[in-house]
């Protein structure tokens, strides 16, 4: 009995939980959209009709951490998300140039507010994939071995992100070498 009730908790469990390659078919059509768990999610630049669906999937909130005047930037994605009734923060974050100061923006908004449904979004999910990995290792326990996989997905961080990933992984005491994580610098670079 005790093993038939194990094996139930066990199933529940991981009916629960998340893979990046479970997204919702009408969430497949935002650019590199990856669910890491019930409330946390990040993508590319969603459209005005997918920031529509996002309100409809009960998203709650919508972090943007790129710039407005990238070429697929919607100058009032603050108007068009506000008028969907979700929250909307920006923190500018360069390309070239990410600082410990705007990771730490996000992850303190997020941690106040954990239970809010929210995207956080860039222009092709770069940027924004290395701050959930960031986030997921140091605030939500996920090991650096999946958050890496996870990662991987989408891009292989260049010099300047594999740098300032390792920054902010040193300042919490993480270590960010193991056993499958390949940080070897990528060729191209995806913004």
């Amino acid at each position: 009995m005790k093993k038939k009730l194990l094996g139930f908790i066990l199933a529940c469990i991981s009916a629960m939980s998340y893979s990046v390659d479970e997204v919702d078919s009408d969430l497949g059509g935002i650019i590199n959209f990856r669910q890491y768990s019930e409330s946390f999610a990040s993508s590319g630049q969603p459209s005005r009709e997918q920031f529509s669906v996002l309100a409809d999937k009960g998203f709650e909130r919508i972090i943007y951490i790129a710039f407005t005047n990238n070429r697929n930037a919607l100058a009032d994605a603050d108007l068009i998300v506000k008028g969907l009734g979700m929250e909307y923060l920006h923190i500018p974050v360069s390309f070239d140039a990410p600082l410990a100061e705007e990771f730490y923006v996000f992850a303190d908004s997020m941690e106040r507010y954990k239970a809010k449904k929210t995207l956080l979004h860039c222009q092709v999910n770069a940027r924004a994939t290395a701050f959930s990995f960031l986030y997921r290792v140091i605030y939500q326990g996920v090991d650096i071995e999946v958050a890496k996989a996870d990662m991987n997905t989408v891009w292989q961080p260049n010099q300047d992100w594999k740098d300032f990933i390792f920054k902010i992984l040193g300042e919490n005491n993480i270590e960010p070498e193991c056993a499958e994580c390949d940080w070897s610098i990528a060729t191209s670079q995806n913004r």
